[in-house]
């Protein structure tokens, strides 16, 4: 059963790209939709499997390397952090696939498509079962490379190569970190599988490395290489620039991207290793400082941004920041609830949105929409339970993963823990009020788009809706169902023995009873005021972005960190090349290389023409100097 889910994506892959053509666009959409569910019901029953039964194993599919001390398998890897993986990769995925039937059915490419939806899917599966750092590597970077294809599957769009190519780069830039961390830990343990690496990891608590003068602590240095590659993966502070440029891909892309598979790759590094991070308490606080801020960075961006999916995208970021502070405080097991859930509502609104741009004819400007809450009924309805349950309202399944962050937060009972409580909860507020002013400007108000009449803006088509209903019923009732599960209470208090270290267990407190009722009340208190300020009194925002200029602009332009990056390293990157190129390349490389070889080679043919001149005495003549040389050169030796 392992093996199925993990190859059934990837012989989809295969039929549908190689074979596209021949079988035609239906026939590869069915392929792929249906292994990939089929997959999907599978990783559901193990799921099941696993919690019931504590069903557990390592499937060995074959030797991959066997050199000295390195000594690597392909595996299948089943625990209980891999079937949750299992179940949210191939569950939103399946949806995907399902979806893109209806949404891409215009374009000319669609078995390709499928084939790298497919694809992506497969790299994953082999990233969250792997059993060794190596192959996680590989599905690492496969994913990577699967995003490049899907970002910029409409290459004939120059905005979509650009930013396929800058996702690529940019985690190429974390990807240099994961793999400096792979190299340390064979150098340090000798091994790369996880059971025999965190085996020994207390016995290099103290251990220390040289390193250009400086010594560092072998774990501290280990987990902050790892979390380096973790941060380009899902998107954080400072490496998250090529996020939002994403949104250049088709809409399913986005909502595979950012809802299930890749940027939780991030999430689920740091939680697989947890039995090293929980030995390096400093590096956990710094991903809590990352987390945090990243958390509060990306919603008071998503505050200003008019592109519908780019806004979600930013959404995306925050949440992954939530995320990563609740791995810093060590509530490993939150961290993979709100993984959990999340997946649901943001797969929702995704789609959600990629039905109201398709209704409206690929416009992605929210303040090209208004007033079509009637026109689109089904779709509204959705967002609007995506939106909730983003939000942490009552009883959604954000609500009860969110609100446990940072619960968490503040049982932490350091500094750091009550700065990421607060932090939390006024990203809350920003979160509340950003996805509100999405719901308003899109579906309320006045109907502003000139190039299209609102009696064309229709509903999706079924195909379309059928994956909505099932992530809007993920998104109510995911949090409820499971909360159990995840927090370890009543009969799951072991259910995370062996899959997540805690090196001292969870407090077991509860906090002050004004932290556990300040969230939610001021989530739900944001709707009024949203409504107020988005659709009744307009000029109260219109008053504060004109007396706020500058923080307006700082918002819109995503802090400037595009701008900083194109003079820190795009210029100076091209400003260093043209020199290297004229300067090194050009004077010395060619000059001394191929072109001064060609020059000379060229130059002495030219003179030995000088010699074909057609008398005989001049051949005798050069035969004779010629044959004195050879006698020469015979008698010295």
């Amino acid at each position: 059963m392992e093996k199925l889910i993990i190859f059934l994506p990837l012989f989809a892959s295969i039929i549908s790209g190689f074979f596209g053509k021949k079988i035609g666009n239906k026939a590869s959409q069915i392929t792929t939709s249906l292994f990939v569910s089929i997959a999907a019901l599978l990783s559901i029953y193990l799921f099941y499997d696993v919690i019931i039964n504590g069903y557990s194993s390592n499937v060995i599919i074959a030797k991959w390397i066997s050199s000295g001390l390195l000594d690597v398998n392909w595996s299948i890897k089943i625990d209980q952090l891999s079937a949750i993986m299992l179940v949210v990769v191939t569950l939103v995925s399946a949806i995907v696939h399902i979806y893109s039937i209806g949404y891409m059915s215009h374009d000319p490419h669609q078995p390709r498509f499928m084939s790298y939806l497919s694809l992506f899917t497969f790299a994953m599966l082999v990233l969250v079962t792997s059993d060794n750092f190596l192959q996680l590597f590989f599905g690492w970077e496969g994913v990577g490379l699967c995003s490049y294809f899907l970002i910029g599957f409409w290459f004939k769009k120059p905005s979509a190569n650009s930013a396929a190519i800058k996702a690529f780069i940019v985690n190429r830039v974390g990807d240099f970190g994961f793999a400096l961390g792979i190299f340390l830990i064979f150098y340090i343990f000798g091994t790369v599988n996880y059971e025999q690496v965190f085996n020994q990891v207390v016995l290099y608590e103290d251990n220390n490395l040289k390193f250009l003068g400086l010594e560092f602590n072998s774990i501290n240095l280990i987990c902050f290489l790892l979390f380096i590659g973790a941060m380009g993966k899902s998107a954080q502070i400072f490496l998250h620039t090529w996020l939002p440029d994403a949104m250049e891909g088709p809409t399913p892309v986005s909502a595979l991207i950012h809802a299930a598979t890749m940027v939780t790759a991030g999430v689920f590094l740091v939680v697989r290793c947890s039995p090293i991070y929980e030995y390096s308490p400093i590096i956990l606080n710094f991903i809590t400082i990352i987390g945090m801020s990243t958390a509060l960075f990306a919603a008071s961006i998503a505050l200003v941004q008019d592109d519908i999916k780019k806004i979600i995208a930013y959404s995306t970021c925050s949440q992954l920041g939530y995320m990563f502070f609740a791995t810093g405080v060590g509530a490993y097991n939150i961290a993979m609830f709100h993984l959990f859930t999340h997946a649901f509502f943001k797969a929702l609104l995704f789609l959600g949105a990629g039905s109201i741009i398709h209704s409206f004819k690929d416009e992605q400007d929210i303040k090209k929409m208004g007033g079509v809450y009637k026109h689109l009924p089904y779709t509204y309805s959705f967002m609007i339970i995506g939106t909730l349950a983003l939000t942490g309202f009552p009883f959604l399944s954000g609500f009860y993963s969110k609100d446990l962050i940072i619960e968490f937060a503040y049982l932490k009972g350091n500094t750091v823990g009550y700065y990421a409580c607060a932090i939390g909860i006024f990203t809350a507020v920003l979160t509340s009020v950003y996805s509100w002013r999405l719901i308003f400007k899109t579906f309320h108000g006045n109907y502003n788009n000139k190039n299209q009449s609102i009696s064309s803006v229709h509903e999706s088509p079924l195909v379309m809706l059928l994956p909505l209903i099932i992530l809007a019923i993920g998104s109510i009732l995911s949090g409820f169902i499971f909360k159990d599960l995840f927090i370890g209470h009543g009969n799951f208090i072991n259910f995370w023995d062996g899959s997540i270290f805690f090196l001292e267990p969870l407090s077991a407190e509860h906090p002050p009873k004004y932290i556990l009722y300040l969230t939610p009340v001021l989530v739900t208190i944001s709707i009024p005021f949203s409504y107020y300020i988005f659709l009744k009194n307009k000029s109260f925002i219109n008053g504060l972005v004109n007396s706020n200029r500058p923080v307006y602009l700082f918002l819109k332009n995503k802090w400037y960190f595009d701008e900083l990056y194109e003079i820190l390293f795009v210029k100076s990157s091209k400003i260093l090349g043209k020199y290297f190129w004229k300067k090194i390349d050009g004077l010395v490389i060619d000059r001394f290389g191929p072109d001064g070889l060609s020059n000379l080679f060229k130059y002495f043919s030219i003179k030995a023409t000088k010699f074909q001149t057609g008398f005989i005495y001049q051949y005798a003549f050069v035969m004779l100097i010629g044959f004195s040389l050879i006698l020469t050169i015979i008698i010295i030796k």
